[in-house]
């Protein structure tokens, strides 16, 4: 299985954990708020424990335990919304605005008639409770559309567990087993935790596409899916110390073809088969994730 190591992973502002980024079109890099920073200066993995339908259910492993529930860390992500290109028109929704560079307010007319004209900027769309509708296809957190000379492309900044509550959404029907939702959730955040330390770009994270994994913003957040992400909140797969990229595919068969060369990967229509038939999340991923532990990421200190 694919890695990222060490287990004490310092997240300093260049891996992008800030809640508030000041961006400069100029220099090609972003910088983070120094207090924020500061708050999120690092990330431990607690309480590590050792522990193909015609989808092959995969043989019975050790069991990953589950570790004790603890506060956890809910770092940002900046997911690139590549589905959404060309971006075409954004709206705001319950209290959301826009900003330019400098906090100068922008109306969202304003705001698409930079869209049209193709210059470089950047313009930040959010608010606390508020949604921004980027091609009809509304988000929460903060939405920065950037150009920086090839074009528009709208960034979505969000809390690492929201994120998961939609990803989980959009890889897996949201009707299917709860346990199989868990099982999920935890691929889908130890896979974001991983790009979140090793960024595909400088100006964000990984993109919204199976090419990384599916996420849709609120369209694909529903109760089932956030009750399976609060459910296993901050827990991450762990091998020997590294974080487990957590690979996964609907079917064996896919899994085997796409990532049987990368190593561990698992099966989601074989997650739900084993969930119906009774086994809980933990124990599904010890069937794909064979020798992984489960740890959750908590702030330092």
């Amino acid at each position: 299985m694919r890695l990222v190591r060490p287990l004490l992973l310092t997240l300093l502002a260049s891996a992008g954990l800030a809640a508030l980024i000041v961006w400069s079109t100029r220099a090609g890099r972003f910088h983070s708020d120094s207090q924020d920073a500061e708050l999120l200066l690092s990330t431990l993995f607690d309480a590590e424990t050792q522990s193909k339908s015609n989808d092959q259910v995969p043989p019975i492993t050790s069991v990953p335990e589950v570790p004790a529930p603890s506060e956890s860390l809910d770092p940002q992500l900046r997911i690139a919304l590549l589905s959404q290109r060309p971006l075409r028109q954004v709206s705001i929704q319950d209290g959301a605005s826009c900003r330019q560079q400098g906090g100068i307010p922008v109306r969202p007319g304003q705001v698409n008639g930079m869209l049209a004209k193709g210059s470089t900027g950047l313009v930040s769309c959010g608010g606390t409770g508020g949604s921004v509708l980027v091609n009809g296809r509304a988000y929460e957190g903060t939405i920065h559309l950037l150009n920086r000379g090839q074009g528009w492309l709208a960034i979505n900044q969000i809390n690492l567990e929201r994120y998961v509550a939609s990803v989980v959404g959009a890889e897996m029907p949201s009707h299917w087993n709860g346990e199989a939702l868990k099982a999920q959730a935890v691929a889908a955040r130890s896979y974001g935790l991983v790009h979140m330390l090793r960024p595909a770009n400088s100006d964000w994270n990984l993109g919204d596409t199976t090419r990384w994994q599916a996420y849709a913003g609120r369209t694909s957040s529903n109760k089932s899916t956030i009750q399976a992400t609060e459910a296993t909140r901050g827990l991450v797969l762990s091998f020997k110390g590294g974080l487990v990229e957590s690979l996964y595919a609907a079917t064996q068969e896919i899994s085997d073809e796409a990532h049987g060369h990368l190593g561990a990967s698992m099966s989601q229509h074989g997650a739900q088969e084993l969930a119906q038939q009774g086994l809980r999340f933990n124990e599904i991923l010890g069937r794909y994730y064979a020798g992984a532990s489960l740890a959750r990421i908590k702030s330092d200190g």
